[in-house]
């Protein structure tokens, strides 16, 4: 390779790193901006609990769908393009939601968003691993861009907040515009462009099964969930998922230039981060999807009330952040990652206890907690997934690590929201008997609840009876969220049990993927 296609990675390096930390953060704005305005979206566009999981699956599905080929993209024709690209797409995804008048137009602009989120999170990852090629240096740097990932996770639900308290919901989505449109004009001259040192092509079959793959299997979750898994739709979807699952894997295999090299999974610390990131994205953003609904539907909360609850996770997880990046030299990232999954699930334990009356102060040790967990897991998951592989690997490796995370994202809404309405709906006529509501109140109330979501319940007239209603949707709903608590605590059990088995210390040069006719240079296998 000539010079030009691989340039010095000192040059422009200072901003090469501010452009991927402020590109990572615009990309990540719609999760919780979105999350903590459900309940407003829901009573503003009367969508149902299946259609609200479609608005934050809209913008996470292209994300987990198209990571990989992005990532590809970036090494083949440029990861600077591929940075524009994406900005261009936030930029026209908002104002599309910024323009939308139904929850299908909602759709349609987070998944445009979506995409460019796909674009810059592999993409923003690689510039950063390319502009600091030193392991032990780039690790500090990949903690920013941890981070910064996380910072939009914290000041989203505060924007959301301030901006329902005087607004429309739409309005939630004004800002990515012009962050979008500044950032993509100083990247013109400020971000130094890097592709891989070594040649690769796009992987269209593997492009196409993957994402076959995960749309149809999230899908089959969500209106599953709805409709019930019996459906022929249903299960259609599902049995496609996992016929594509499987052609995906035989066509990687069989692959000359794979989108993502099965042979990374060789290497036990990739594989154990790739277990982290699908468990804590499914319980994280299925966490916010959930506790969104709990504090409209349950507590009856303003967004702001519920955004200064909510910024508790993502605020002490940001906080959290740069600490473990910097304990990162001295604590062995199983250590870390165990502790923090530990946290988690301990913390999910501990949110079983709450009810429609919980106090702020309650519920803030145990948001506060589950932040101390997410924040020692999100740095050191991220650093050790790029430091498992070859340097000329770790465009690769952020891809898929980031992909992996986002199908847990894209199936933490429709998992959580399958189980909390199936868990509510089997709950309430229990539920609306003991609160004494009459039989036939009783049943208006559940036909609604199955047909509309359990959100159309709120808005109904049902005379005498509609506190005792409400006191009944309230319980029923906590009987839902208690499960989703359960299965998600377990999970981060799992996961740190997969910690400690499969990720061990760093002894020698990290497993190297196939490559053939190239030898791994002795400068890269000493920066994996």
């Amino acid at each position: 390779m000539n010079s030009a296609t691989t340039p010095d990675p000192r040059s422009g390096r200072a901003a090469t790193l501010v452009l991927a930390c402020l590109g990572v953060f615009v990309a990540y704005l719609p999760v919780t901006t979105v999350s903590v305005s459900l309940p407003a979206i829901q009573r503003a566009l009367g969508a149902s609990t299946s259609e609200l999981s479609w608005v934050s699956d809209a913008f996470v599905l292209p994300m987990a769908a198209l990571i990989l080929t992005t990532g590809v993209w970036g090494d083949v024709h440029g990861r600077k393009k591929v940075f524009q690209a994406g900005m261009a797409f936030c930029a026209l995804g908002a104002a599309i939601s910024l323009l939308s008048g139904s929850v299908q137009v909602l759709w349609v602009g987070q998944a445009v968003s979506g995409i460019g989120a796909a674009a810059l999170l592999p993409t923003t990852l690689a510039l950063i691993s390319h502009a600091v090629p030193d392991h032990r240096e780039r690790g500090k740097f990949i903690g920013f861009w941890a981070m910064s990932l996380t910072a939009p996770l914290a000041v989203g639900p505060l924007i959301a907040g301030a901006l329902l308290e005087h607004t429309a919901w739409r309005w939630i989505f004004l800002l990515p515009i012009p962050l979008s449109a500044v950032l993509l004009a100083v990247a013109v001259f400020g971000l130094s462009d890097s592709r891989a040192p070594h040649g690769r092509r796009l992987d269209w079959p593997g492009q196409i099964t993957a994402a076959v793959a995960v749309t149809a299997l999230v899908y089959g979750v969500i209106e599953g969930g709805a409709d019930g898994f019996g459906e022929p739709a249903v299960i259609t979807a599902l049995a496609l998922g996992a016929v594509a699952a499987v052609a995906f894997v035989l066509v990687e295999l069989r692959s000359a230039g794979p989108m993502l090299d099965l042979a990374l999974f060789r290497s036990p610390a990739f594989t154990a981060t790739a277990l982290v990131a699908v468990v804590s994205f499914l319980g994280l953003i299925g966490f916010f999807f959930v506790l969104s609904l709990y504090f409209g539907l349950v507590q009856h909360l303003s967004t702001m009330q519920a955004a200064l609850r909510l910024v508790l996770v993502s605020g002490t997880s940001l906080v959290a952040g740069l600490p473990v990046g910097r304990l990162m030299h001295r604590i062995s990232p199983r250590v870390l990652i165990t502790s923090g999954l530990v946290l988690v699930a301990a913390a999910l334990f501990a949110m079983t206890g709450v009810d429609a009356h919980t106090s702020y102060a309650a519920l803030a040790w145990r948001l506060v907690l589950l932040g101390l967990g997410m924040g020692a897991v999100l740095t050191p998951m991220t650093a050790s997934a790029v430091s498992a592989v070859p340097f000329h690997l770790a465009g690769m490796a952020a891809a898929g690590n980031n992909a992996i995370r986002q199908v847990g994202a894209a199936l933490g809404p429709a998992v959580l929201g399958t189980l909390l309405t199936a868990r509510a709906l089997n709950a309430l006529p229990e539920r609306l008997a003991d609160a004494g509501v009459p039989t036939q109140t009783g049943a208006r109330v559940l036909d609604t609840a199955r047909e509309h979501g359990l959100g159309a319940v709120a808005g109904l007239d049902l005379g005498p009876a509609t506190g005792q209603a409400l006191t009944a949707l309230s319980d029923s709903f906590l009987d839902g969220m208690r499960l989703c608590l359960l299965v998600s605590a377990g999970l981060a059990l799992l996961a740190a049990l997969a910690c400690v088995l499969l990720l061990k210390s760093p002894s020698g040069p990290a497993p190297r993927a196939a490559d053939p006719g190239r030898p791994v240079p002795e400068a890269e296998r000493a920066a994996a």
